[in-house]
């Protein structure tokens, strides 16, 4: 099935052509990586109109990074074995669909389940974007594609809370899902007519593992979600906690015997992989939580507009729009250890600062060297992540070990916004703004914590000599060694600025 799948590729890209594939993978990367941020700024918005507590605004987050997280490889997987520019097709549809609903949806339940499909969706299409851009342009133009697509979709991330501030106070939150639907209408049918179509080896899909990881997931960050509401020795938090944890251990039991796992354990043998991935998950679970709290705080508490608050969060998440080419170029020269280390040491320097001077009445300019110490942390870090998590496995595993990668990072931005969330409503709520600051500023400093552990991470890395790759850097193998269409089917399927 491959060779065939291969041989129509080749054949029919003339058909489609670079141009077209670069537009409508690098639009449909925007959809997706706008919606892991846009919802934030239009939380106090969604919470005024359809009701709901902590856990509610929580879930609307969550829901859509834990769907995309725990299907990811799955969504790859079927696009190798079906056809990817069908699998393409259909994700895209749901995707398009579920944000329909979500801009309907009478009530928080039903948004919350409209986010969860939306995630569903964006695990489908979003890994396969890359993989169909790969197949249509030829080898010694896809670095460039590459960087435009990953422009393209860290500007999306970038302006996420602004855009979802802007169209929250001048339209209505709905907008913030109804900008999908003719974006997503009129790339179907482009992708129909402009896309080749290409296989993967066909290999057996992995239901069990997909389950297991799933279950697992849910129930850890649901026991969390409850916790602070129905109190940790509560029989269904307990249940779910203990579920959760007991479904992941089988999972990496099962994966360790089974013939093709979705998640290779072997792969967690190299202390490179091990390190970066464990970086990874600490980075994003300690920003996603403390982007989630932060934006309702500057509404909430400091009466800021959606739009005012999405602008004053663009220091930190614009940032690397900034920072990422002098990163790349450090990382070249002293290698992407180092630079990565140094990245989340910021980071965490960034939120503590944040922690320390928050207050009921804190004024923007006092809380603007955190933001922009954070934005610089967060770039150092996003430049030679990827890179590193290339080098760190052999060529024929980049794929799945990037898609791992890729994974762990929703995984630590579900767990995050779950575990600070609840720090906040231990020491804290929404009763007053005092009360507010008094769960905020605790959820904030733990999430430094959390990223300081992450640099710690990043050190365990094992430095590299250095080649012509910049030991490990932003220029690592991928970039120096063009890999077949089936090769980098998850290189890059989150962009390397925050999401």
């Amino acid at each position: 099935m491959s060779q065939h799948g291969a041989r129509r590729n080749t054949h029919h890209t003339p058909r489609g052509g670079a141009v077209w594939a670069l537009v409508i993978t690098s639009v449909a990367g925007f959809m997706a990586a706008l919606d892991n941020l846009v919802v934030t700024t239009a939380l106090p918005s969604i919470r005024e109109d359809l009701g709901g507590a902590l856990h509610d605004l929580e879930w609307t987050v969550s829901a859509y990074t834990l769907t995309f997280a725990v299907l990811l490889m799955f969504g790859a997987a079927l696009g190798d074995r079906f056809g990817r520019r069908r699998l393409f097709l259909v994700g895209l549809t749901v995707f398009t669909g579920a944000s329909a609903a979500a801009a309907v949806a009478p009530g928080i339940d039903s948004l919350i389940a409209a986010r969860a499909v939306q995630g569903v969706g964006a695990a489908i299409m979003m890994p396969l974007t890359l993989t169909l851009l790969t197949a249509a342009v030829p080898a010694e133009r896809r670095g460039m594609a590459y960087g435009i697509w990953g422009a393209v979709n860290g500007l999306a991330v970038a302006c996420g809370p602004l855009v979802g501030g802007s169209l929250t106070e001048h339209i209505s939150w709905q907008w913030i899902f109804w900008l999908n639907v003719p974006l997503g209408l009129a790339l179907l049918p482009l992708a129909r007519l402009r896309l080749a179509e290409s296989h993967g080896t066909g290999a057996p899909l992995d239901i069990p593992g997909t389950l297991l990881a799933s279950g697992g997931l849910f129930g850890i960050v649901y026991g969390l979600v409850r916790g602070p509401v129905d109190g940790w020795t509560g029989a269904v938090v307990l249940t779910a906690l203990f579920a959760g944890v007991a479904l992941l251990v089988g999972f990496v039991l099962y994966s360790t015997r089974a013939k093709n796992p979705m998640l290779p354990m072997r792969l967690f043998r190299s202390r490179a992989f091990s390190g970066v991935n464990a970086a990874s998950l600490l980075m994003f679970l300690g920003m996603f939580g403390s982007i989630f709290l932060l934006s309702q705080y500057m509404q909430l508490v400091l009466g800021y507009s959606p739009t005012e608050a999405g602008l004053r969060m663009l220091p930190w998440t614009g940032m690397p729009m900034l920072v990422a080419p002098i990163a790349g170029i450090l990382s070249d020269r002293v290698g992407g250890r180092p630079v990565a280390a140094a990245g989340l040491v910021l980071q965490a320097a960034g939120l503590g600062y944040l922690a320390s001077v928050i207050t009921a009445d804190a004024s923007y300019a006092i809380q603007l060297p955190g933001l922009i110490v954070s934005g610089i942390g967060m770039a150092l870090y996003f430049a030679p992540a990827s890179a590193l998590v290339m080098s760190s496995v052999a060529a024929k595993e980049q794929g799945i070990a990037s898609g791992a990668n890729n994974a762990l990072r929703e995984v630590g931005g579900a767990l995050g916004i779950a575990v600070m969330s609840s720090i906040f409503a231990a020491q804290g709520g929404y009763e007053s703004a005092q009360t507010f600051v008094d769960g905020l500023r605790p959820a904030v400093a733990v999430g430094a914590v959390v990223v300081a552990l992450g640099g710690l991470a990043a050190l365990a890395i094992p430095a590299r000599r250095r080649t012509g790759d910049g030991g490990g850097g932003a220029s690592a193998a991928p970039a120096t060694e063009p890999a077949p269409a089936p090769e980098p089917v998850l290189a890059a399927t989150r962009p390397t600025t925050p999401h």
